[in-house]
């Protein structure tokens, strides 16, 4: 458990930082869920970029559409 401070700030318990192996200055996420909220440690950007490549559908994953869009 921990409380909201004035400015909207909390303190991850030791628990929970042991837990997803923290340390000062690591990012965390908050995934909003239907019954409530899950925290995680941030992925790297290419880990976001490559789980949003993985939804893609595959008709757009072709050696012709990569020359198509080689000079964006």
């Amino acid at each position: 458990m921990s409380t909201l401070t004035s400015k909207y700030q909390a303190t991850i318990p030791r628990a929970v930082r042991e837990a997803l192996t923290l340390a000062a200055g690591d990012r965390i996420e908050f995934i909003i869920e239907r019954d409530g909220v899950r925290v995680r440690r941030a992925l790297p950007a290419d880990a976001e970029l490559q789980e949003l490549e993985a939804t893609l559908a595959p008709e757009w994953d072709s050696a012709r559409d990569d020359a198509a869009y080689a000079d964006l």
